[in-house]
């Protein structure tokens, strides 16, 4: 029997000072333990990790949608910035903005319009002329076929067997069902200008206001900054766009000249063609437009052609090193690798539209960088104008001591005599 203290409860029995307490039975696991239970947090984490990942999801198919949409504002805000100088002056002399920006606007679609007629009237009296020579070109072809290999073939015998070949009927096939998707094309094309045009005429007409808008959700020290970006890249756009009008101007009149003096047909159209495409798709642009007339050239003579290449060629380096910095170096002063460059990315990020902003894009981006960016006076050392400092040759040692030599002999000479 255990024996017991007063109170009738079981005496407990003090281990001796240094033993280890016996332990008792460890308590029964019932599944009930806070090990087993689940994190509050981890729920509401899971919940909001899907939220997300929905929210990125449906912001990721609404830009896939809407891409079109932005590169036409996009487009239609970077016209906007060019025709801003022109519409600010008007509207300085007291004529209504949204007038000003409707006559500037007009101006350039009536410009634009004008040189797509003639672009399309060249290429369809071309188009006919060559219909109308196919025969006597065929005729040419046959000729030369038979006197080389000597055969036997006739022009007759030729269109018919086009005329009855199952690659005509499948082409004709093709092209009738391919006149609605055309059509389509169309449409939407126009409908893009139309959307450019309104995007345009309201960013410049709204401008001061649009400005306004932005400037009131920021502090003020944020709103010099932004309205200096803003100055900058009107500059910038403006400063481009009237250079390169400047310079497609010498450009088109100098490759009229030569036309006309090698007796090229549409001369005319075709300096406005070259003029334009070379100055708004920059460095490439220019061989891109001279295709069209070594083309028109080729047909007259083969000779011509190459006399268009060659001047094509040397008009190029002549406005790379000469025209183009001098108009350029007070509007947009872009070095011309860095002109190159940026039309290169731009073409790989958006396509056409990326080539023809990206020059005033990188233009603005490196003149709005300039305004931080502290700098030094530059050390006058002869490699910072790329002289390398070089080390004496063999022949300038080997007169070095002979120098010497010739001076012990005389002090040896001296003092002997």
């Amino acid at each position: 029997m255990a024996p017991t203290d007063e109170t009738g409860q079981v005496a407990r029995h003090t281990p001796p000072l240094g033993a280890t307490p016996p332990t008792g039975p460890p308590p029964a696991d019932d599944g009930a333990g806070q090990g087993a239970r689940m994190p509050r947090w981890l729920p509401r984490a899971m919940v909001l990790a899907l939220a997300l990942i929905g929210v990125f999801q449906l912001g990721l198919w609404a830009f896939h949608q809407l891409i079109g949409l932005l590169l036409n504002i996009l487009i239609a805000f970077f016209l906007a910035l060019a025709i801003e100088p022109a519409v600010s002056r008007m509207s300085a002399r007291g004529m209504r903005r949204g007038l000003a920006t409707f006559l500037v606007s007009f101006g350039l679609l009536i410009v634009v319009a004008g040189f797509f007629t003639l672009l399309g009237s060249m290429l369809a009296g071309q188009i006919i002329k060559m219909i109308e020579g196919f025969p006597e070109y065929l005729d040419s072809v046959i000729n030369w076929v038979n006197t080389t290999f000597h055969t036997d073939l006739r022009r007759v015998d030729i269109q018919e067997g086009l005329l009855h070949s199952e690659w005509l009927r499948k082409y004709a096939q093709n092209s009738a069902a391919g006149v609605l998707d055309v059509s389509t094309q169309v449409l939407g094309g126009l409908f893009r200008l139309l959307t450019i045009a309104l995007f345009s005429f309201y960013f410049a007409a709204d401008g001061p206001r649009l400005r306004r808008a932005l400037c009131s959700v920021l502090p003020p020290a944020r709103q010099a900054e932004v309205l200096r970006a803003w100055e900058i890249a009107v500059d910038k756009t403006g400063g481009y766009l009237y250079s390169r009008g400047l310079m497609a101007l010498i450009s088109g009149v100098a490759h009229y000249v030569l036309l006309e003096a090698l007796g090229i047909p549409y001369a005319p159209v075709l300096a406005v063609w070259v003029g334009v495409v070379s100055q708004f798709l920059p460095t490439i642009g220019t061989y891109l437009a001279g295709a069209l007339p070594m083309l028109i050239a080729f047909t007259v003579s083969p000779l011509y052609a190459l006399w268009v290449l060659i001047f094509v060629v040397v008009y190029q380096q002549f406005e790379n090193y000469m025209l183009q910095p001098k108009l350029t170096s007070k509007t947009v002063d872009i070095h011309p690798a860095v002109a190159f460059g940026s039309v290169i990315a731009g073409t790989a990020l958006l396509g056409a539209v990326g080539a023809l902003i990206a020059i005033p894009a990188v233009a603005t981006l490196q003149a709005f960088l300039g305004a931080y960016v502290k700098r030094y006076d530059v050390t006058d050392d002869p490699r910072v104008h790329g002289h390398r400092e070089r080390g004496e040759g063999p022949l300038t040692r080997a007169r070095r001591l002979w120098g010497r030599v010739r001076h012990r002999r005389d002090g040896s000479r001296a003092e002997s005599g």
